[in-house]
C-alpha cells in the first residue's frame, strides 16, 4: 500500500465513521498527533491518533489496532466527565495542549467539542496556566528521580523511571513554547525548542546525561535482534499493555534506523526507551533481559555509571526548576 498523508487521513475518517456507526453513544471523535502535520511518517511508519469520547464508561482506555506493518491506529477512549472542569484541563500538560492544537473533528454531538475546546482555550496561554502545566511535568520528573534514587540499581523498571524522568524534565521546559513532545520525535524537536527558548544548554545537558558515549555501528547492529526479541517476548505476555503489542516494534525500529546516521542520539532514545519498557514488562530473569543489561554496560548506565547519571539528573532537574522560575518572573506569573 502506498502510504501518503491523504491515505492516512482517509483511514482516520473511515475509522471514526465506522466506530460511530457501531456505537451511537459516542459523543465525539477527533484526530490529533503527527498526522496533523505535513510529514507524519518517520522511517516510513506512523500511527493514527484518535480520541473517542463516550457518554458512559468505555470498556477500554486504549487500543492499538494493526492496519499494516507500517501503520496502526492508536485510539484513546475517554469518558466525557474528564472534560467537565475546563479550568483544570487548562493546566493539564497533555489533554489541554492537544485539544487546543486544532485537531480534526470527525464526529461531534450537539457541538460538544466546539464548546469544550472553547472553554479550555479561554486563558489557556495565560502565563499562570503555562507555568502550571510545566510544573506538573517537572514535579513528575522529580518524583521519578526520588523513586530511582531510593533504589539506584539499574533494574529494568528503575531505568524506565530514569528515562521517564528525563522525558518529563525535557517536556517541562518544552511546554513553555508549545505542546509536549511525543516519544519518537522527542530528541528530534527538543533541541529546536530549547534554541527558540534561548536555553540551548538545556538540550546539551540532557544529551550529556542520556548519551555522552557514541554507539559504534557494529554495536548498534548487534543490539537490533536482541531489541526485537525483547519486544516480541513482551508482546506475547498475557497482560501486555496496548503500547507494547508486538507489531509496534516496527514503528520504533524503523524510525530509529532512519535517524541513526543523521541524529544518532534520537535513534538511541527510541531504541533504549522501547527496549527498556519491553524488558521491564518481562518476568524477572527472562533470558531476553541479559542483552539489555549488556547494552547498559556499554552505555555506562549500570553500576557507578548509573549513580553518576542520577547525580547529573538531580542537577539538571534543579536547572529546569530555575528555568521555570525565571520564566514565571519574566511573564509575571
Amino acid at each position: 500500500m502506498r502510504i501518503t498523508r491523504e491515505t492516512l487521513l482517509k483511514l482516520a475518517h473511515d475509522t471514526a465513521l465506522e466506530r460511530v456507526r457501531l456505537n451511537r453513544r459516542i459523543i465525539c471523535v477527533y484526530l490529533t498527533g503527527s498526522l496533523l502535520h505535513e510529514e507524519p511518517l518517520l522511517g516510513g511508519t506512523g500511527d493514527i491518533d484518535l480520541f473517542i469520547i463516550h457518554d458512559s464508561q468505555p470498556g477500554v482506555e486504549r487500543e492499538v489496532v494493526r492496519l499494516s506493518e507500517e501503520i496502526h491506529l492508536d485510539i484513546a477512549h475517554l469518558l466525557q466527565d474528564v472534560f467537565r472542569q475546563p479550568r483544570q484541563l487548562r493546566t493539564h500538560p497533555w489533554i489541554g495542549p492537544f485539544i487546543t492544537a486544532h485537531p480534526l473533528v470527525y464526529h461531534d454531538v450537539q457541538h460538544w467539542f466546539e464548546f469544550t475546546q472553547a472553554s479550555i482555550t479561554s486563558q489557556f496561554t495565560e502565563p499562570d496556566n503555562v507555568v502550571q502545566r510545566a510544573r506538573r511535568l517537572a514535579d513528575a520528573a522529580r518524583r521519578s528521580w526520588l523513586d530511582v534514587n531510593a533504589s539506584p540499581q539499574a533494574a529494568p523498571t528503575v531505568v524506565w523511571k530514569f528515562l521517564k524522568a528525563l522525558e518529563n524534565a525535557g517536556n517541562a521546559v518544552a511546554t513553555l513554547s508549545g505542546s509536549p513532545l511525543c516519544e519518537r520525535r522527542f530528541l528530534i524537536e527538543y533541541p529546536q525548542r530549547m534554541v527558540a527558548l534561548g536555553r540551548p544548554e538545556l538540550s546539551a545537558g540532557l544529551l550529556e546525561i542520556f548519551a555522552p558515549i557514541p554507539v559504534e555501528e557494529n554495536t548498534w547492529q548487534a543490539w537490533q535482534p536482541h531489541w526485537q526479541q525483547a519486544a516480541h517476548t513482551a508482546g506475547q505476555q498475557p497482560d501486555c499493555p496496548p503500547r507494547l503489542v508486538s507489531f509496534r516494534y516496527h514503528y520504533y525500529q524503523r524510525a530509529a534506523q532512519a535517524l541513526r546516521e543523521q541524529n544518532p542520539a534520537a535513534a538511541l532514545w527510541i531504541c533504549l526507551r522501547n527496549w527498556t519498557e519491553a524488558v521491564s514488562s518481562l518476568p524477572a530473569g527472562d533470558p531476553a533481559s541479559a542483552p539489555w543489561q549488556q547494552a547498559l554496560q556499554t552505555l555506562n548506565l549500570s553500576g557507578d555509571g548509573f549513580h553518576t547519571r542520577l547525580e547529573a539528573l538531580d542537577v539538571y532537574l534543579d536547572r529546569v526548576d530555575e528555568t521555570l522560575d525565571e520564566y514565571a518572573r519574566q511573564m509575571g506569573a
